[in-house]
């Protein structure tokens, strides 16, 4: 298949709407056939339980191309697991992972000619995520979600590329013991918008998060884990239960 005329080397880390996108919904206590839809506009209700009480989650992971032109993406079935214990913290349906994946693939093939060419340094970014879609108005979990995958063709997330970043230890928490920090829900990152903005401000790429009971250990930054690799070259990965378990990390 012919690639898209994209200058693929020069792409930022932001979205371009792509050919096709999956859809399903859940009502009266199952999850509905799905399908993909070329719509790439969302419409609910004003007072559907996303908008009111944050009630969504969201997975992301790349399709990349291979040097002998196949594509290919990183276990998403890790990303299915993972959505589907987020789901079930935040009093979601979790989206069936065998079907989690099926929809990834779907999506992957239908804009295939989107998965940026072997050595561009770009590739598909993937986002799985999900939603309360019907109207709530009393703090409670909503009994209607909707599911959807699109994808976009990205560079590399920082400007540059792989290179060295510079990290401010952050004033804020990024997660309470005993809170969310252990699950990907989208209300974790809409307080960590005001943290990462006035690192910018300052002059830093990323905040390095310290433990929020303590301030003694380093967990993460705003968007990855932390790996360190000793001077005997053994690595060590930050452990504690409001880390996001990082797909990445344990491979």
């Amino acid at each position: 298949m012919d690639k898209k005329n994209i200058d693929w080397s020069n792409l930022g880390f932001g979205y371009i709407c792509t050919d096709k996108r999956y859809v399903a919904n859940y009502k009266d206590g199952a999850w509905d056939e799905g399908m993909l839809t070329s719509d790439a506009n969302v419409v609910i209700n004003e007072s559907a339980g996303v908008l009111q009480y944050a009630q969504t989650c969201f997975e992301g992971m790349k399709a990349y191309t291979t040097e002998d032109g196949h594509i290919v993406t990183f276990r998403p079935d890790l990303n299915a697991r993972r959505m589907a214990d987020t789901a079930k913290r935040l009093e979601m349906a979790p989206f069936p992972e065998e079907r989690f994946v099926e929809a990834v693939k779907q999506v992957v093939a239908a804009n295939a000619a989107y998965v940026p060419p072997y050595g561009s340094g770009a590739t598909l970014y993937i986002r799985p995520y999900m939603f309360g879609s019907n109207p709530v108005i009393a703090v409670k979990p909503a009994d209607e979600f909707q599911f959807r995958v699109f994808a976009t063709p990205v560079g590399p997330y920082f400007k540059g590329g792989a290179k060295p970043i510079t990290i401010k230890v952050c004033d804020y928490d990024r997660a309470a013991p005993r809170g969310t920090g252990h699950v990907k829900a989208g209300l974790n990152y809409a307080m960590s918008l005001h943290a990462i903005m006035t690192a910018h401000r300052e002059g830093y790429d990323e905040n390095m998060y310290l433990d929020a009971a303590t301030r003694t250990k380093v967990e993460e930054t705003g968007g990855a884990n932390f790996l360190f690799v000793t001077k005997d070259h053994k690595v060590v990965t930050p452990k504690s239960d409001t880390i996001l378990p990082s797909i990445t990390r344990r491979s």
